[in-house]
Formats: C-alpha cells, sequence, structure tokens
C-alpha cells in the first residue's frame, strides 16, 4: 500500500510539473526573438541535466529531498516569465530536479518490476498536452504555482521510501553493458518520433484521445513487461504498432499505433535500470539524456521524413535495436 500511495503522489506530481512547465513554454516563449535559445535551454536543462543529477541521487540517495525541491523551483519559475531565458532555466532543472527524484523512489521500490515505473512516466505527457492547449490562461499562474508547493509538500510527508522495501531486489544483468547503447538509440528515436507524429485527423477530440493514448501506453507497458517479459512485450506492441501505422489515414488505427508504440517506454527504463544497477539515478538520467538528443534534430530543423510508412519503419527498427538487446538481458 505504502508503494501505491508513493507511487500515485509522484505520479500527480508529474502532471502538475509537466503542465507548469509546457504552460509557461508555450506561454512565454514564442515571439520573444530568442526562442530558439529559449527552447534549447529549457530543454537542455529539464533532460540532458539529469544525467549528473541522477548520478548524485545515485549518491546522496534523496530521491524526495531532491523531487520537492524541483516542484518548489518549478513554482517560483512560473514568476520569472518577464526574463523568459531565466524562466527557462529555473523551470529545466527543477523539471529535472523532480524528474530524477522521483524516478531513482520509484524504481527504488519497484524492485524488479515495471509496472509502476509506467504509472509514474506516463502522466507526464497528458500534462504537456494540456499545458501547451491552456497557455492562453493568465490566470493559471497562480494555481500551478500553489499546486507545486503541494506537492512537494505531499512528498516530502507521504514519499519516505525507507519504509518501503522493493518487492525482490533485482541482481546486477548478465548482459553486457554494451547492450545499453542500442536502448539509448531506441529512445532516441522515441523521442525524435514523438515529434515528427503528424496526422490530418489529429485535430479536436481526437487530439484528446491521441493524447490518452500516448498515457495509456506508457502505463500499460510496464504491467505488460511484468506479466510477459520485455522481449515478448517489444516484439507484440512493435510488430503490431508496424502493422497499424501502415493503416493510420484511419484514426482508431493511428491511435492504437501511437498506444503501441509508447508501451515500450517503461520497458527501456527497466531494461537500463537493470544494466546499470545499483545505479538507477544514472539510468533514469541517462535515458532522459537519449530525449534530449532526440529532440536535436527537430531543434536544428533538419529536413526528416514524416508519413505513415516513415511512421510504421521506425517501429520496425525499434524492434531490430531493442528485443535482441533485452534476450541478451535476460539470458
Amino acid at each position: 500500500m505504502h508503494r501505491v500511495r508513493m507511487t500515485t503522489i509522484y505520479s500527480a506530481a508529474h502532471f502538475a510539473v509537466d503542465f507548469a512547465c509546457a504552460w509557461m513554454v508555450y506561454r512565454h516563449v514564442p515571439g520573444t526573438g530568442n526562442t530558439a535559445a529559449a527552447l534549447f535551454l529549457y530543454n537542455f536543462c529539464a533532460f540532458a541535466l539529469q544525467m549528473p543529477l541522477g548520478v548524485a541521487a545515485d549518491r546522496i540517495g534523496a530521491g524526495r529531498g531532491m523531487s520537492a525541491a524541483g516542484c518548489l523551483l518549478v513554482a517560483a519559475s512560473a514568476f520569472f516569465g518577464a526574463s523568459p531565458l531565466t524562466m527557462c532555466l529555473a523551470a529545466g532543472v527543477g523539471n529535472a530536479m523532480f524528474h530524477v527524484g522521483g524516478g531513482w523512489d520509484v524504481l527504488k521500490i519497484s524492485g524488479s518490476r515495471a509496472g509502476l515505473t509506467g504509472v509514474f512516466v506516463s502522466p507526464g505527457a497528458f500534462g504537456l498536452f494540456t499545458g501547451a492547449l491552456l497557455c492562453g490562461h493568465e490566470g493559471l499562474r497562480p494555481v500551478c504555482a500553489a499546486a507545486l508547493v503541494l506537492c512537494a509538500a505531499a512528498i516530502l510527508r507521504f514519499c519516505d521510501g525507507g519504509g518501503a522495501p522493493a518487492e525482490r531486489e533485482m541482481p546486477p544483468a548478465r548482459g553486457s553493458l554494451l547492450w545499453l547503447i542500442p536502448v539509448f538509440i531506441v529512445v532516441c528515436l522515441r523521442s525524435c518520433g514523438g515529434f515528427l507524429f503528424a496526422f490530418p485527423w489529429k485535430t479536436g477530440a481526437w487530439s484528446w484521445i491521441f493524447a490518452a493514448c500516448v498515457v495509456l501506453g506508457k502505463a500499460l507497458g510496464g504491467f505488460l513487461y511484468d506479466r510477459f517479459g520485455g522481449v515478448r512485450t517489444s516484439a507484440a506492441t512493435l510488430a503490431a504498432g508496424a502493422v497499424l501505422f501502415a493503416l493510420s489515414d484511419s484514426p482508431a488505427a493511428g491511435c492504437a499505433a501511437v498506444l503501441l508504440f509508447n508501451m515500450t517506454m517503461p520497458v527501456t527504463l527497466r531494461a537500463a535500470a537493470d544494466l546499470l544497477h545499483p545505479r538507477r539515478g544514472f539510468a533514469f538520467g541517462l535515458l532522459s539524456f537519449a530525449l534530449f538528443a532526440g529532440f536535436l534534430p527537430i531543434w536544428a530543423g533538419a529536413p526528416l521524413p514524416g508519413g505513415k510508412a516513415v511512421y510504421a519503419g521506425l517501429c520496425l527498427v525499434t524492434l531490430a535495436l531493442l528485443v535482441p538487446a533485452l534476450r541478451r538481458k535476460e539470458l
């Protein structure tokens, strides 16, 4: 029960942090004259910075303290809108601190399982979607700040992982650390693909369904991992996702494909944490750095191809990279 309570609080805070960051960035950055620099600064701080912060978390073991401090820093950054670069710096660092601290704690209480990890990571996508959607509402500034302060208080009060031992501590994985390379590339591809996915039908109610499929896919992927293992989960979801992407002129098929594609999110995180055990903070930060690497071609304006054939191919390339790495790890 303690594990469920911790994961629920961290998941709610994840939504609040990503909602606030999306609301701030979409409200204050566009049209400032230094939009590209601000976006780079925010994404670098929010994602790339998680790797050194993860190393620090492994050393000090203060997941909830780092996470709560991150919530408070994001809350403060909501009032830095007059200086977008300062706002992006503070919000990005706060975002990174929250994610590493929360991820460190949730991985700690999860043992060798991935279900709780999937639940923790999934609400962020919905926070980003709704925060961007509501960026025109100035009155949300104090609401965001107050919600984040409450999240920080709840984390400090209820998220002490010391009394909640993991279900089963994971021994170091037998696979070579070289198998981290395909896992890292897979996360880069998933990050880049998330920016590339564009469908003419993704408007109105379908945009909400699309976002819900991203969230649900990340959450369900962890539980499927716990039930069937990483190899079978990844093989089935990515193969089916490739077929559905080929049929993604249909909104239902496209949304189902996105749901399946996102199921590998907790699988890759679990694989990295196992390969780097017990350095769970570094594992979380390393894959967050991969998310930043996947953002760079988009930020640089690289002429990347799109379309349903590319999306289907992305699933198949991910399948070819991930399944051998997982099979080697599970030997």
